[in-house]
């Protein structure tokens, strides 16, 4: 499930770009883009997951655990803006810099990630959230984007891996 949320977020910003044309993100790059997401994606999710209690983390629209979040996607915009820049064209930076520009980019991207969630799932995402609860936000995004390349690695290997996209996160030997 967060494999598939940062995977999503991340490929969704550039459907236009072939793989092979696409450089390749640092785990930097590709943490600034997942903590840009989460603040809607977990709000998004608290409105798919309404069975969960109203205490659940995911279905309190205000909370410090929120709070947290969005604090970190502000901080993280800037870096995220570069590195969607980095994989599009050097002209999308000028839109980015609209203040319309965030909001836009993650409503639309956080209904689409979360709309993979079944209600059968929403149980082992409120478990995975107060596990991670505790966790500065940077280290979620980084926890994230570490799953994503494990992931993508085993399915290189051959491995039988469900739904992992081709994220573009560089090996972590070219970082």
């Amino acid at each position: 499930m967060i494999a598939r949320i940062a995977a999503s977020l991340a490929l969704a910003t550039l459907p236009g770009i072939a793989a092979a044309q696409t450089p390749c993100l640092s785990a930097a790059d590709a943490e600034a883009i997942a903590l840009v997401a989460m603040p809607d994606i977990i709000r998004e999710t608290g409105r798919v997951c309404t069975a969960l209690p109203a205490a659940s983390l995911v279905r309190r629209p205000t909370s410090a655990f929120l709070a947290r979040y969005e604090s970190a996607a502000d901080s993280a915009w800037p870096a995220a803006r570069a590195a969607i820049v980095k994989l599009s064209d050097p002209a999308v930076d000028l839109l980015l810099q609209s203040d319309y520009a965030r909001p836009l980019l993650t409503s639309i991207f956080a209904p689409q990630i979360v709309g993979h969630v079944q209600s059968a799932d929403c149980p082992t995402i409120d478990r995975l959230v107060t596990l991670l609860e505790p966790l500065p936000a940077r280290n979620t995004a980084g926890i994230i984007v570490a799953t994503l390349q494990y992931l993508k690695t085993r399915k290189a290997r051959g491995k039988q891996v469900a739904a992992v996209p081709d994220l573009p996160v560089c090996a972590a030997s070219s970082q």
